[in-house]
């Protein structure tokens, strides 16, 4: 694949077993690390089902199997359900902001924090600066960290990066003691607004898999588009 200024080659990563479906081995493609990565490229990628970690660019590419599955809201189309119209009441007094995406010991203390109250048993418990800084922070992105907070506290970081068609929704991490608030649910919506006021079209969620129940809240959002047979369609509710 390639545009008016890289060619990428694309490589299969080594199985290993699925974070999401068990009993079953999980493949990536990814774009060759090694080659220089840039937004135009990516936003071309993410327009083929493509996502980021960090700087390493992939896309599953599992044999027998095609679970996940990349989604995305088309916002001109959205319009609150009864329980976002609840969830936005519920954080009506959240200030919204948006920095630069650089580490900040704040960022990282409530991650911290999160990662350990929400996934203690799995390959992201106890996270160093080392493993948040590679996870978050890319040098070839145009990032922003939206930030939460009640009173100057923060509850809630969401790291999105700023395409060409919309904003891809990286990572959310919240204050466990908030969990009430459906501050994930919360950042979503927040995001979908600050896509509409850049007068673009899509946020995009990342992968979803129907049999995972960590995945499942994306499915709530419509209208909602999935990446199939390498086309967007809209799914249909039911």
């Amino acid at each position: 694949m390639m545009n008016d200024h890289v060619k990428l080659n694309f490589f299969a990563s080594t199985p290993e077993p699925c974070s999401y479906l068990s009993n079953r081995d999980a493949v990536s493609a990814f774009a060759n690390p090694h080659m220089d990565m840039d937004m135009v490229t990516y936003n071309n990628l993410i327009q083929h089902g493509f996502r980021r970690s960090g700087g390493y660019v992939y896309r599953p590419y599992c044999p027998n199997c095609e679970e996940c599955i990349s989604v995305r809201v088309p916002v001109r189309q959205h319009r609150l359900s009864r329980n976002e119209q609840r969830v936005m009441r519920r954080n009506d007094d959240i200030q919204v902001c948006s920095v630069p995406s650089k580490f900040r010991e704040e960022h990282f203390e409530l991650y911290q924090r999160y990662i350990n109250k929400r996934h203690t048993d799995g390959s992201m418990a106890n996270p160093s600066k080392a493993d948040y800084h590679r996870f978050l922070i890319c040098d070839w992105t145009e990032t922003l960290f939206y930030e939460f907070r009640q009173n100057r506290h923060l509850v809630a970081v969401a790291a999105s990066d700023i395409m060409s068609t919309g904003l891809s929704a990286v990572y959310t991490f919240f204050d466990p003691d908030y969990n009430a608030r459906s501050l994930g649910h919360f950042a979503i919506l927040k995001q979908i607004e600050e896509v509409r006021s850049r007068d673009l079209d899509y946020l995009y969620l990342g992968y979803w898999i129907k049999e995972c129940n960590k995945m499942s809240y994306k499915y709530r959002y419509r209208p909602l588009e999935g990446f199939l047979n390498d086309q967007w369609v809209m799914y249909r509710d039911g």
